[in-house]
């Protein structure tokens, strides 16, 4: 059972798909073998006698996505529970390695774990001594929201060597105003496809309403950058490739 989209999708790449029984209404990926799998509720209404009724005998959820108190309650149930929390491309490698020890698919996990090792590697070594690119992330309109730098967005694009301008905010999520982000003026403002989804008319009002340079304003792919798990190696490629742009590299 899988109460996370990024896991779910995690467990079909580690080959084990045909093994769920239950996963939640917001699990799309892969498009083509969800939809024959029974759907348990949202992330954060899981429908708890009906997971228990089916016995599963391992529940994925994530401390973000998910609720402590579903946790417990399947707990309680008796059901086991893995509930993992990756904030950056060390913390997902260890999550995929106990992930796919848990279902008994080690040698798959440790492929897709070394490959996200290799690449921020990769990505770290070629971002050394290039010129830092300011951005922001907006996760959300009305009220306007970004990520300070306790995130798995934060993480991927500090590693391409970008740096986040909301990045000592208290919150993980704070709120923001339009005359900051005019202030603070960052030469990308990344506009997430998820979970609010971010329409190039936005980013003209966004552009209006600061007096920034439209081509600062780029709609940033939401999956790449916060599914944590088999999508992570292509995310951090992703995240490289917004920062070059950026920056001017020819990448």
């Amino acid at each position: 059972m899988s109460l996370c989209p990024s896991l779910t999708e995690l467990v079909f790449d580690l080959g084990a798909g045909n093994e769920l029984v239950g996963i939640t209404e917001w699990c799309v990926h892969p498009a083509a073998r969800v939809g024959a799998i029974e759907k348990v509720g949202g992330t954060k209404n899981p429908r708890i006698e009906r997971i228990a009724a089916l016995a599963p005998e391992l529940v994925l959820m994530n401390e973000e996505e998910n609720r402590v108190e579903d946790a417990r309650a399947l707990e309680a149930a008796g059901l086991r529970v893995h509930s993992s929390f990756p904030k950056d491309t060390a913390g997902t490698a260890e999550m995929v390695r106990s992930i796919g020890a848990a279902l008994g698919r080690a040698s798959e996990a440790e492929e897709i774990a070394r490959d996200i090792e290799r690449r921020a590697e990769r990505v770290r070594r070629a971002a050394a001594g290039k010129r830092e690119v300011t951005w922001a992330y907006l996760i959300w309109r009305k009220p306007w929201m970004s990520v300070n730098r306790d995130t798995f967005v934060d993480a991927l694009l500090a590693l391409a060597g970008g740096r986040n301008v909301f990045g000592a905010r208290a919150e993980r999520y704070p709120e923001v105003t339009l005359e900051e982000l005019a202030r603070l003026a960052p030469e990308r403002v990344f506009l997430c496809t998820e979970p609010f989804s971010f329409k190039p008319e936005h980013a003209d009002e966004l552009a209006q309403a600061t007096g920034l340079a439209r081509e600062r304003f780029v709609i940033a792919d939401g999956e790449y950058l916060s599914w944590h798990g088999s999508r992570t190696p292509d995310g951090i490629d992703y995240a490289e490739g917004l920062i070059a742009a950026a920056r001017g590299d020819s990448k």
